[in-house]
């Protein structure tokens, strides 16, 4: 059977187009969509994000998304989330306590407490995780973009897949098995970020 699409999954937040495009470079063809149908249907998930967490899970429910995007990366669909993308998956966020998250990872959300600029905005290293499919041709020196105030924070360190420091080092990307999410903005971050996004067009679950 021929596999589906690359879903980009619209919810109502983000620059879609940006990070279509960034996907389009790699030859590969991706739909942007709020169509529930859509993502049943995805061979590959994609979910970018930028603003708060209480709202972006608010509007994943409203538009009848966050249910058949969740079963989708339990079945094994192999799923990218950046940025907001990745705090979606936890437990819940210091953001919004009250609004619980998509529940994939055990963990939550936790804002950034230093002396620090907070948000944390621009170029940063990210420490890779050795296997990582995604990191796949990363160097040491690569620089990534970033912008936010909160980081998640997995109960099972395992899932770990990138560490950055910013006036204490957390988690900045994550992994195990079909997920994969990173804290940064891969369309945002030039050749690196690039090579990142085909690494997760290539890839496939064993």
């Amino acid at each position: 059977m021929k596999p589906g699409p690359i879903v980009i999954v619209d919810y109502g937040m983000g620059n879609l187009r940006s990070v279509q495009k960034a996907f389009e470079k790699n030859g590969a063809r991706a739909i942007v969509t709020a169509d529930p149908r859509q993502i049943e249907r995805a061979g590959k998930i994609v979910l970018p994000g930028v603003g708060a967490f209480t709202h972006a899970m608010r509007e994943l429910k409203k538009r009848r998304l966050a249910a058949p995007l969740r079963r989708k990366i339990l079945s094994g669909t192999p799923y990218l989330g950046l940025c907001l993308g990745l705090q979606l998956l936890f437990d819940r966020s210091e953001e919004g306590a009250r609004v619980a998250g998509l529940g994939v990872i055990p963990g939550r959300v936790r804002k950034f407490r230093t002396d620090l600029k907070v948000p944390h905005m621009g170029w940063n290293t990210v420490s890779t995780r050795k296997g990582c499919p995604l990191f796949k041709g990363a160097s040491r020196g690569d620089h990534f973009y970033f912008v936010h105030s909160y980081f998640g924070d997995p109960e099972d360190k395992t899932w770990i897949a990138g560490r950055t420091r910013y006036g204490r080092q957390f988690c900045s990307a994550v992994w195990k098995g079909n997920v994969f999410a990173t804290q940064f903005h891969p369309e945002k971050s030039q050749t690196a970020g690039l090579r990142l996004i085909r690494n997760f067009v290539r890839y496939e679950a064993s």
